[in-house]
Order: C-alpha cells, then structure tokens, then sequence
C-alpha cells in the first residue's frame, strides 16, 4: 500500500473552475466577518462581499458566514481551508 504524498495530485469530483461555497463559523464578535472577507478575498480576489451570508446562533452568541466564491482549483481552496482554520477568530470551517 502507498502512502498519499504531496507530489501526486488529489482525487477530486469537484470540477474547476466552479462557484464553492464555504461555510465559517466563529463567536458573534466586531470585526469577525471583516476578518473572514479579507482571507477569502486574498485567495478568491475577485470574491464579491455583498454575496456573504450571515446566520447567527439561536442564542446569538455565534454567527455562521457562508462565503461563495469562484474556485479555481483545488490548491485554492485547500490553501484557504488552512488559512480560516488557523485564524484565531474562527472555531469550524466546512
């Protein structure tokens, strides 16, 4: 058995380029959604903000932003996987 390396591409049924939505959530604070629009906006530049969609909790102590974007691959998307998931606002990415 071979183990997956980063030199061989990923099996993907998601076809490029496509509209990919992205799911991120993190507690209902000022300035949370700015901070999620400004790293979809480096990797997606010609994501649009007006499209966000902003859910908050039933308690409102959360809001969940849904963020679709134009994806060109899946390095794109993966690198802005890593980059939300790391952010120190955000507690789920999906």
């Amino acid at each position: 058995m071979t183990e997956p390396s980063d030199t061989q591409p990923r099996q993907t049924l998601i076809e490029y380029p496509c509209d990919f939505p992205i799911k991120v959530m993190g507690a209902r604070v000022d300035g949370f959604a700015q901070a999620v629009i400004e790293v979809v906006q480096r990797h997606a530049p010609d994501y649009d903000p007006t499209g966000v969609e902003m859910r908050p909790s039933s308690k409102g102590n959360y809001l969940a932003l849904t963020c679709t974007f134009h994806a060109v691959s899946q390095l794109q998307v993966d690198a802005l996987y890593r980059e939300l998931t790391s952010h120190p606002m955000v507690k789920v990415v999906l």
